[in-house]
């Protein structure tokens, strides 16, 4: 069972709590203004609080508005959340790393290469489409209710999201003269991508998974393979994406000069929160120009499901500053919030760190990690991105669960009123509409991330689904 580092409940800094870990020095680059949204740098502060000062007139703290905050701030912290907790090998790397990504933001060789392959390639922008059918599901008795669209991004080449990440890693890799790469995956959907673009650009790729799940997804692991990828099989732990990001973390430790590590969502060490979402952010940009081209303004509500986080935080992002939108986060409550057997990481989890960042964690009162547990190989994490544990401290974002049987009756719903067929995981936002819907006024604007395609999960679903 793997340990995590249990944070005090009143800490925001790792000074002096962890003192076998390093912290990072502050960064000297701006944030890149081709990736940065939000207010101009000038607006921002460099700390969490802001201290004012009046003749005859005592100290007064004044906690800044959300927008004000750095996200991440020069130590690649979101508020106490994230940072760089790694053994030094890896310190000398994630600063090149976030060195080259700062450099490749103001790159026109650069930005072009990567606009012509997620157009031309990838197959972007990913439509807005209105779930009609859907829609009407929802509306009540009296006619009224939400207007539900989906963000399709289980069109894009590959059949999720991930795509978007791994298209920039490896271009970014190339720059650095890596040549190997080395990535996680759970459902396969990264793996896949990343296989894909390593393909494309002619990369050795080695993807590390765990055992129990290669076995749930085993397409997946046929696809790799077959864009030529050696996929690893993990036996540590309980197999899963847990275990098979440790494989990944202690490779890359050993093989650090030559590879490069495709970190899969916005979890880890700074920069690849940071680096990730950024990469992803092309989500919500399309959505906000999208949404204003179909009805003139913004959604009202945005829901995406949420593992590690960065489909999810490819949709918040655009929006964090515009506070009369909704962002809600759905986990995966397995067999219920209260059985144990789940990976409702923000809902039940606990402040500490875990492969490199501090976040909310699922473990127990010695610092050990509680096993996850839910049917989406995708969302079966003990962990999640940094930003989403600030997000939820600082009550801008919503984050609630939804059980298996609960994504198991969305995905069959989508794929019979819309003719798609969801991933398991983008199901477990589906199925949380059954709660939120009735709670919308009528005419609200939800847009619904679709994260991914569900041809991976149809032998899952098969074991429990009459159909």
């Amino acid at each position: 069972m793997a340990a995590s580092i249990k944070a005090p409940p009143s800490s925001s800094s790792s000074s002096g709590t962890f003192p076998t870990l390093h912290r990072p020095r502050p960064s000297s680059l701006a944030k890149p203004a081709r990736f940065a949204v939000g207010p101009p740098p000038a607006r921002r502060l460099r700390s969490a609080i802001s201290c004012t000062l009046a003749r005859d007139s005592p100290v007064r703290m004044e906690e800044p508005a959300p927008s004000q905050l750095l996200r991440p701030d020069p130590f690649g912290r979101f508020g106490k959340f994230g940072g760089k907790y790694v053994p030094e090998t890896l310190m000398y790397a994630l600063s090149e790393l976030e060195s080259a990504f700062h450099a490749l933001a103001e790159d026109d060789e650069f930005q072009k290469e990567l606009d012509g392959i997620l157009k031309d390639y990838v197959g972007r922008e990913s439509p807005l489409y209105f779930a009609e059918r859907l829609t009407e599901h929802y509306k009540r008795p009296n006619g009224e209710g939400p207007h539900i669209y989906l963000k399709r991004e289980d069109l894009n080449h590959t059949g999720a999201h991930k795509i978007n990440n791994a298209v920039a890693q490896a271009l970014l890799a190339k720059r650095l003269g890596k040549k190997r790469i080395i990535a996680e995956t759970g459902a396969g959907q990264h793996g896949v991508a990343t296989a894909t673009v390593c393909a494309r650009f002619g990369l050795q790729c080695i993807i590390y998974m765990g055992a129990q799940d290669m076995e749930r997804q085993a397409l997946n692991v046929f696809r790799m393979r077959l864009l030529g990828a050696e996929v690893r099989a993990v036996h540590s732990g309980t197999a899963t994406l847990k275990d098979a990001t440790s494989e990944a973390i202690r490779d890359w430790v050993t093989n650090v000069e030559t590879t490069h590590y495709i970190l899969g969502s916005v979890a880890g060490p700074h920069p690849y929160p940071m680096m990730v979402r950024e990469f992803h952010a092309v989500i919500g940009k399309e959505t906000r120009r999208q949404a204003l081209d179909k009805w003139g303004g913004k959604p009202d509500v945005l829901v995406a499901c949420i593992g590690g986080g960065s489909n999810a935080m490819g949709l918040f992002h655009e929006f964090v500053d515009d506070k009369d939108v909704r962002l809600i986060g759905v986990e995966a409550a397995g067999f219920g919030v209260d059985s144990g057997k789940h990976a409702a990481t923000l809902t039940k989890g606990e402040v500490g760190v875990l492969h490199g960042a501090m976040s909310y964690l699922l473990q127990d009162d010695d610092g050990q990690i509680v096993e996850p547990h839910s049917i989406s190989a995708g969302l079966d994490y003990p962990g999640v991105g940094p930003e989403h544990s600030f997000l939820k401290d600082i009550g801008r974002a919503e984050y609630y669960s939804c059980t298996d049987e609960e994504a198991l009756e969305a995905f069959k719903r989508l794929s019979r009123l819309e003719g798609i067929i969801p991933a398991l995981e983008t199901s477990h936002a589906l199925g949380f509409l059954e709660k939120l819907c009735p709670t919308l006024p009528d005419g609200v604007k939800l847009v619904l991330n679709c994260s991914g395609r569900g041809d991976k999960d149809v032998q899952t679903a098969i074991k429990y689904l009459k159909v």
